[in-house]
């Protein structure tokens, strides 16, 4: 494994580079490390893409003591991958709260953003306030981390039993010193910041949506819903929850070669 850091707002974020041609940077959903789109990024690779994982702020091999945390400073991180491993403009794929990341990149620089990728995307607040708070509330150390390991293991129904060991290893990486603190921050970010840049988006964007994505109710209609301000191609995989890109590889991941190419033939015509 070869890791690479960006020095982003005077700290380093961690990115697993590998592959030739276009550049995909992939970074994951709160709570989450770089190593959820692996299933994908070999696949991407093998299609002749260059890949970019990267780790949140104060998650995984990134560095914690950041001042910012959420969806504008991981909007931040995208831009500045891209400047360090693109070669023009480049694709992002965002998972979760990485997706509204993408989104205020691909308003902030539309230059620089060939296309997007939105897995399990949070492009607008699923729940009220109030429940918010309680959020906030239930990760409070000392019970947080049981209350977010079992609350994890929940999300991956495609990886039947493995989502337990999953949830228990990604947690325990969020329970190293300094880590906590920060993903607490990160689960503060409100996504109404969004809103403003959604009718800036110029690129072209797919969706893909967990058919059994626990975090909304009526995954498909959310899909939709962010189809409609983005015109976004959709995909929904049976079966699978708030990684698809990790439970089920072998079905995303030829819809989004295509949606890749498909982007980059359509740039190369006069």
């Amino acid at each position: 494994m070869n890791i690479s850091y960006l020095t982003v707002d005077g700290h380093r974020i961690a990115a697993e580079v590998r592959g030739e041609g276009p550049l995909v940077v992939c970074s994951p959903a709160m709570g989450d490390t770089r190593d959820a789109y692996r299933p994908l990024a070999d696949r991407l690779v093998a299609a002749g893409f260059r890949v970019a994982l990267l780790d949140l702020r104060g998650h995984g091999d990134s560095d914690t003591g950041f001042a910012r945390y959420g969806d504008e400073a991981t909007a931040d991180d995208l831009l500045a991958a891209i400047d360090a491993f693109g070669d023009g403009p480049a694709y992002l794929a965002g998972a979760s709260m990485s997706a509204a990341a993408a989104v205020i990149a691909a308003g902030r620089r539309p230059e620089a953003v060939a296309g997007l990728l939105l897995f399990g995307p949070f492009v607008r607040n699923g729940a009220g306030a109030a429940a918010r708070l309680g959020l906030r509330v239930l990760l409070t150390r000392p019970w947080g981390p049981a209350v977010w390991r079992l609350y994890a293991a929940k999300l991956w129904p495609g990886l039947g039993a493995e989502a337990r060991t999953r949830a228990a290893a990604t947690t325990e990486l969020l329970t190293r010193p300094g880590r906590w603190a920060a993903f607490q921050a990160t689960t503060r970010t409100d996504h109404d910041v969004v809103a403003p840049w959604l009718p800036q988006v110029t690129a072209p964007s797919l969706v893909v949506m967990g058919e059994a994505d626990p975090d909304w109710s009526d995954p498909r209609a959310e899909a939709e819903w962010i189809a409609q301000q983005l015109g976004s191609e959709v995909l929904v995989v049976p079966g699978v929850g708030h990684a698809p890109m990790l439970e089920a590889a072998d079905a995303v991941a030829p819809r989004v070669v295509a949606f890749l190419e498909g982007v980059g033939d359509a740039a190369r015509r006069p």
